[in-house]
């Protein structure tokens, strides 16, 4: 009887276009979630497909099966220990010989294997002509051209998937090596053949010999004596190449891809730079990149303020407006208080405040990224982000922070290392978020001066790059350097863009959204009974005897660990006023808007950061930035006040 339920993973390098196929294959029917106990993200997908039903993985986007990063680690054991029906290898077709270098990886699995040699057009516009039928010859599996934005070939290619499963997996072709390293794997493979691991054993030799530790590791504990016995060949390959054994086994497997494109290609020289090349070149050149960059992020912050402000504007009035007919509902006033206050009035500011301005922040981010010049801003910005231990493609959280702490915290996935997501989600914590600006430019800006409030995002901006110099100082471990593709310059495929920019919006709303009406309801409570006024002088000691402001503007500071822009908000409330400048000296403004700015964001950032690193970094990073923010705020009152600038 024929099975109905398959099991197709997407590997490739990244920027080869698998989000593109993962979207054209299951449609709607996706989610995103993490691998298990990982802080990688994992898209899974079904489709139903002349009688299958198939769950589609599209795994992380990587260049090897090594284990030097965590996604590395997750495909390969994914591959190895899950064993999809079928692996479909998506290949870039304008840079064959670089994505071969993998495919022969996923050979040497054993892995059962279709290839997907996507970007066509783009090969076809450098002069590259690509025969598929040799390709699939020599690799001995099936190759099927794609153009994945244009939906061209997915057909095709999911049809020759299920053919392939139907007639049977036929264990690839793998590559030989030199005959001095040929002899030596199969002697380490027939001793490996003797104990039970759950890799190929022919794979397991080579992994051995390029000094793979989590396999040297699995081989020491089942039979040492096969770990000596493959250090031994090693050395051997060593004294014959002068080299490093893995760099010999590197090389010729490099030489291996190159021989195989060289056969299956042909170019045609072109003269005329694509505009692609031409973009590439103006969009990283030291004489235009940077101002190009500049001008970019300015617009996107305008565009997405503007949007934002018009958006919060007009959600606010029709929501707030429907307050008179719940009240018609809600007789009872204490009911009244806790439903509308503490519930509903916390779904509306996350409504109105937030989503106005993450959405299209997501959207223009994810446009960005699938254009390409996303990774142009990442190289520019290496220079600068080395300073505090970490590289380029740290900026794209930094720019995500600008819009919401949150997003940005989940954005650091990006990063190579456990050490490196750590520092960068510490870093986009300590940067002001939208709801911030609000604050400072509703409060500094308006009633003291422009230029204050762009001096406090610069002093913003020192500590930020001082705390992450002492960060990267201070943890173990060494930084990686930046290596990422930056691939063509292309219209983005709109279709992609909206999925993933859904998705993050809906990751958004089920971290965020339930811990503001808890917290919402929380605070509620405490003001209907009120301890306002005893937390109030609580607090005294702090707000006004280190801090120099009205002791009741520590309740309003505990307002902004919910939700940032409820400082100002419940400033004036409690002051009974929004003309701050009658009830407020310049100087309290100021240090009050330091504080707002560097003590942790808010609740669903904290939230964030447990999901990603767990109670313990969460806790102590928080306590450690509103120490901080307190004991910046004292010494800057001490600053300002005997110099009388304000």
């Amino acid at each position: 009887m024929k099975r109905k339920k398959l099991r197709f993973a997407l590997a490739g390098n990244a920027n080869v276009g698998k989000s593109v196929i993962f979207n054209q294959l299951t449609g709607l029917h996706q989610h995103i979630g993490n691998w298990p106990g990982k802080t990688v993200e994992k898209a899974e997908g079904t489709l139903h497909f002349k009688g299958y039903e198939v769950d589609i993985i599209d795994l992380p986007g990587i260049y090897s099966l090594s284990t030097f990063s965590l996604e590395e680690i997750i495909s390969r054991e994914y591959i190895a220990f899950e064993k999809p029906d079928l692996v479909i290898n998506v290949v870039d077709a304008s840079v064959l010989e670089r994505n071969l270098f993998f495919t022969l990886q996923l050979i040497e699995l054993e892995t059962p294997l279709i290839i997907a040699l996507n970007q066509i057009d783009i090969a076809q516009r450098k002069g590259i002509k690509i025969d598929h039928k040799k390709l699939s010859e020599i690799l001995g599996v099936p190759v099927i051209p794609t153009v994945a934005v244009k939906g061209i070939g997915i057909y095709n290619l999911l049809e020759a998937a299920i053919e392939t499963v139907e007639r049977g997996i036929r264990s690839p072709r793998g590559i030989e090596y030199g005959k001095e390293i040929e002899e030596k794997i199969e002697r380490i493979a027939a001793a490996i053949r003797e104990i039970n691991l759950p890799y190929p054993a022919r794979w397991t030799a080579i992994k051995i010999l390029e000094g793979d530790k989590k396999i040297e590791e699995e081989v020491k504990r089942a039979n040492p004596d096969i770990l000596r016995l493959a250090q031994k060949m090693a050395r051997e390959i060593e004294r014959i190449h002068g080299h490093s054994c893995s760099t010999v086994i590197t090389s010729e497997r490099y030489e291996v891809a190159g021989k195989i494109a060289r056969e299956v290609q042909r170019i045609q020289p072109v003269i005329k730079p694509t505009l692609s090349e031409r973009l590439h070149d103006v969009t990283t050149s030291r004489a235009f990149g940077y101002p190009i960059m500049l001008l970019v992020m300015l617009s996107i912050f305008y565009a997405i303020f503007t949007f934002g402000d018009y958006a919060s504007t007009l959600l606010s009035d029709l929501l707030y407006g429907s307050k008179p007919f719940l009240d018609q509902f809600l007789i009872n006033t204490l009911l009244k208080e806790l439903i509308w206050g503490g519930v509903i009035e916390g779904v509306i500011a996350g409504v109105t405040i937030a989503l106005p301005y993450i959405v299209p922040f997501y959207f223009i981010l994810y446009l960005l990224e699938d254009s390409g010049y996303l990774s142009r801003i990442a190289f520019l910005m290496d220079v600068v982000m080395h300073k505090i231990g970490l590289h380029g493609k740290a900026f794209i959280p930094v720019m995500l922070a600008c819009g919401c702490n949150v997003p940005a915290c989940l954005g650091c996935r990006i990063m190579e290392t456990e050490r490196e997501r750590f520092l960068a989600a510490f870093v986009v914590t300590l940067i002001p978020c939208a709801a911030t600006t609000v604050v400072v430019l509703g409060l500094v800006g308006k009633f003291v001066s422009i230029e204050w409030a762009l001096l406090l995002y610069i002093v913003d901006l020192a500590i930020i790059f001082t705390l992450g110099r002492v960060a990267f100082k201070k943890l173990p471990g060494e930084p990686t350097e930046l290596i990422m593709e930056m691939h063509e310059f292309r219209m983005p495929h709109l279709r992609t863009v909206i999925s993933q920019t859904w998705f993050r919006l809906e990751e958004f709303i089920k971290i965020a959204f339930p811990l503001i009406i808890i917290s919402s309801l929380i605070i509620k409570v405490i003001e209907l009974a009120g301890m306002f006024e005893p937390i109030s002088v609580l607090l005294s000691p702090v707000t006004v005897g280190w801090l120099g402001l009205r002791y009741e503007m520590g309740i309003a500071l505990i307002f902004g660990i919910l939700r940032k822009e409820l400082t100002l908000i419940m400033l004036a409330t409690i002051l009974g006023t929004t003309n701050f400048g009658v009830v407020l000296t310049p100087i309290q403004m100021v240090i009050y808007c330091l504080i707002t700015m560097l003590y942790i964001p808010c609740i669903a950032t904290i939230a964030a950061f447990i999901k990603e690193f767990g109670w313990k970094k969460a806790i102590l990073i928080t306590l450690f930035e509103v120490f901080f923010a307190v004991l910046l705020g004292g010494v800057a009152l001490r600053i300002l006040e005997p110099l009388g600038v304000l």
